[in-house]
């Protein structure tokens, strides 16, 4: 879908602006409470919402290094990566993103890897994805 529309403008001589946005790192932050919050308002109750909440709650890691183990430390938030769930869990998050960007730019969200792009007519477009930017960041820190 995105090489169709990128090549589609690209025949119609058109200008678009990519934006590339890794969230990795997100995988590890996500606090597990909003994304709780979040299975909740897409519908996601009961028995299942539980199993979700215990999954990702009250879990502990160590770390292990030379043959010597630290202390277990409690893990307050993130998804569990190399699990069938975490990058599911991790999609539920970041869903609404493209709710925040302006209707004229387009958002594609692919696990941990986010791209954004806008047809360049005028300064006016340049103007709009640079907003679109900044709110895609204060939608990342909330």
């Amino acid at each position: 879908m995105i090489t169709h529309d990128l090549l589609k403008q690209q025949d119609q001589g058109c200008t678009v602006d990519v934006g590339i946005l890794d969230l990795s790192k997100d995988f590890d932050t996500v606090p597990y409470r909003r994304l709780i919050n979040k299975l909740r308002i897409y519908g996601i109750h009961g028995v299942v919402s539980s199993w979700i909440e215990a999954f990702l709650s009250c879990r502990q890691q160590l770390v292990l290094c030379d043959g010597v183990k630290s202390e277990y430390s409690a893990v307050m938030s993130g998804v569990p990566q190399g699990t069938v769930l975490g990058p599911l869990l991790f999609l539920l998050h970041i869903n609404d993103m493209p709710s925040v960007v302006d209707p004229g730019t387009t958002v594609r969200l692919f696990a941990d890897d986010t791209l954004i792009y806008r047809v360049i007519h005028s300064i006016g477009d340049q103007v709009a994805l640079q907003g679109d930017l900044l709110r895609l960041g204060k939608w990342a820190k909330s």
